[in-house]
């Protein structure tokens, strides 16, 4: 495993980030673990955070592309931090995009913030996670709107590797197969429990038997086939 996952799987426990414990997912879904984004608060969480971005992007697309964009709301201050990083680590120079909720009608008028979009454009999308998937059938045809945009792919921090509501198929192979374009992710939940599985950090085992055993028991249910 390249260092800079192991060191984002840190990243993201001393952020709270993500935690164990007992959650109710918006899917209704019980489950022994959970990824709160909203808890990337700092400038230098954020900094950091557009780093990792940045090195999983470079390493899956590489930085030839146009726009950086990110969906309303938390897209927005991802967009942000991954496209500065990916000037300060790469000399790359990207424009980064979002959405508003609604048109703007006066000003700096229209449905998009930050960069417009035109023909030609080569746009990456970025989100923290993806359960159905449901911001970037949302946010499809919109770019397509904006004129012959290419969508490269989709990069989101962990893959949850769990099936959607109504399909065994995980969320971002759901997207791939509708949409045609690639999708990755800075690290994915096996990643994590190779990381802390029965492993010490900052002198505690986060991830001990119990608690993997009831992370097995939620895959053998809810992970993707």
């Amino acid at each position: 495993m390249e260092q800079y996952k192991e060191d984002f799987i840190h990243f993201m426990v001393d952020c709270g980030v993500l935690r164990f414990g007992d959650f109710v997912a918006k899917s209704g879904r019980k489950t022994p673990f959970f990824i709160n984004a909203g808890n990337y608060q700092t400038g230098a969480q954020l900094n950091a955070l557009g780093t990792y971005y940045a090195k999983a992007i470079r390493a899956n697309f590489g930085t030839d592309f146009e726009v950086l964009f990110g969906p309303a709301y938390k897209g927005i201050p991802l967009s942000v931090a991954t496209a500065m990083a990916l000037d300060r680590e790469y000399g790359a120079e990207v424009r980064y995009s979002s959405n508003r909720k609604e048109i703007k009608d006066h000003g700096d008028a229209g449905i998009l913030l930050g960069s417009k979009m035109g023909d030609g454009d080569r746009v990456i999308l970025i989100e923290d996670v993806t359960t159905a998937g449901t911001s970037i059938i949302e946010t499809v045809p919109l770019l397509k709107a904006q004129g012959n945009v290419s969508i490269l792919g989709l990069i989101i921090s962990v893959d949850r590797m769990e099936k959607g509501q109504n399909t065994n198929m995980g969320a971002l192979k759901m997207i791939e197969e509708r949409f045609g374009f690639r999708t990755a992710s800075i690290v994915t939940m096996a990643d994590v429990i190779e990381v802390l599985y029965n492993k010490e950090y900052k002198g505690k085992v986060i991830i001990d038997d119990e608690l993997k055993q009831r992370i097995d028991a939620y895959y053998d249910e809810f992970g993707a086939r």
